[in-house]
């Protein structure tokens, strides 16, 4: 399985730019992932914190 180019403590970073009023397009551009990505990332990841998806990745 391919290693991603993000940490865990980077993609909730990454998502909580939404919250900034960015658009997902410059978001995207910025980091160099694509929009499918940032979709993926939202709907797996989506509010949580990095403790909380540090803790996840430990379970699996």
């Amino acid at each position: 399985m391919k290693k991603s180019r993000f940490s865990e403590a980077q993609i909730p970073g990454i998502l909580r730019q939404q919250d900034q009023d960015q658009t997902v397009v410059q978001i995207c551009r910025e980091h160099g992932i694509s929009e499918p990505t940032f979709y993926a990332w939202k709907s797996k990841f989506g509010g949580m914190s990095v403790s909380e998806l540090q803790r996840l990745k430990h379970l699996e």
